[in-house]
């Protein structure tokens, strides 16, 4: 028997639906996008698939008709397969002027947004849905609000936290993944689901869209992404490492990133100072995908393994990431690095205030783990209450300005 989760997307989907007549929500494949608009759909709102071929088949021959025969209120599943539609959604919403009409989802956002931006300015709200959260897997996902370090914020985690994560429960989540059918049915065949995803992704996805040729060297490419996650970008070392060159794997990354697979934090810099390093971090935002194409065969191996840091780490940012999308806000999010290698994991800005956040495998913190945040001030913002996040079992101030945070709050 399956279980239904909470999506923490639910209250944003509500609130947008009444406040734009269109309403977008673009992810990876298989990260619940469909069952959420369904969950949230009141009666009477009709449902289209264009997976289904005959319903493609007249979106991309007949838009005009299609309109007409899924009437709004309509939820339009992989709209990417016609971007035909556009221009007619537009005639219905400047006609109907209601909100809340077309409720549409999209796995290819590459494909999605050209047309967006030339049919639907300003008559469309996207918001982005990754995998379950560990909010929504406890059982919290009404309660999540975008993390940040604060006091207030710890102190309402504190409250919330359902109970203490040990290390090989961490390793566990890790190692399986966020996807909803690796975590609503019991004991689900890991290793089946993460290759069929795989297959299918380059199959229905990636083929055509990248011109690829040979579906080994592609797969080989996504392995090489994988093992990286957590480190700084280099593409003329990931090209070489696949045999392809510069322009094709920064092509082929660039599609991984507007999927949602992947993530590219940007450094925080300003021109003031030339010693702060430019280039992004990577991170592989489905855990149990990255340790699957890595080949980490359990998650025992994984928490003993090469790997173990960099994955806690993707980890614990990809939660935080979730905290903003799942609430339909777009984060300002970097981190910091200088060319002594001194680095924050984790920079927030909100107004005119820096958040740091530093990323620890260790129950024991010590209070030298946030000794880098002071850097932040010479970047001309204030510097909020920062934290370590970490494997501690309750907060834990480290100074004045500093908490040990548990990942079980997030």
């Amino acid at each position: 028997m399956s279980v239904i989760y909470q999506r923490t997307l639910a209250r944003a989907v509500e609130n947008i639906s009444n406040s734009f007549p269109v309403l977008l929500i673009t992810g990876p494949r298989q990260v619940g996008k469909t069952t959420l608009l369904e969950m949230c759909a009141e009666t009477g709102r009709n449902y289209v698939t264009l997976d289904d071929i005959e319903a493609r088949s007249l979106a991309g021959n007949d838009p005009g008709l299609f309109v007409q025969t899924y009437q709004p209120p309509v939820i339009i599943d992989e709209v990417q397969y016609a971007p035909q539609l556009f221009s007619y959604l537009k005639i219905v919403v400047d006609r109907e002027k209601k909100n809340g009409l077309f409720w549409l989802t999209g796995s290819q956002k590459f494909h999605l947004m050209r047309g967006i931006t030339e049919s639907l300015a300003g008559r469309v709200a996207v918001i982005d849905l990754l995998g379950l959260s560990q909010a929504e897997l406890d059982g919290r996902g009404d309660k999540v609000v975008p993390f940040l370090p604060t006091p207030a914020w710890i102190d309402a985690a504190r409250g919330n936290m359902t109970q203490p994560r040990q290390l090989s429960d961490v390793y566990e989540q890790l190692w399986r993944g966020s996807f909803p059918r690796m975590n609503t049915v019991k004991d689900p065949p890991r290793d089946l689901f993460y290759r069929s995803y795989v297959q299918t992704y380059i199959q229905r996805d990636l083929r055509d869209l990248l011109s690829v040729s040979n579906e080994t060297t592609f797969h080989r490419f996504l392995s090489v992404v994988a093992a990286r996650t957590g480190q700084l970008l280099n593409y003329a070392k990931l090209a070489r490492d696949v045999d392809i060159d510069n322009k094709t794997a920064k092509s082929w990354l660039s599609i991984l990133q507007t999927s949602g697979l992947v993530y590219l934090l940007q450094p925080y810099y300003r021109n003031v100072t030339k010693r702060l390093v430019k280039t992004p971090k990577l991170y592989f935002l489905d855990t149990g995908l990255s340790a699957y194409l890595s080949k980490w065969p359990t998650s025992a191996s994984l928490e003993a393994g090469a790997m173990s840091g960099a994955l806690l780490e993707s980890y614990m940012f990809a939660e935080i990431l979730k905290s903003y999308w799942h609430n339909g806000i777009e984060p300002h999010f970097y981190y910091y690095r200088d060319t002594d290698q001194r680095e924050v994991d984790l920079v927030i800005e909100t107004g005119d205030t820096f958040y740091p956040v530093e990323f620890k495998k260790t129950a024991t913190p010590s209070k030298t783990a946030s000794r880098h945040f002071r850097l932040l001030d010479k970047l001309g913002k204030k510097v909020g209450h920062g934290c370590v996040l970490c494997l501690v079992e309750k907060d834990v101030p480290l100074s004045e300005n500093v908490t040990a945070v548990p990942i079980a709050y997030l």
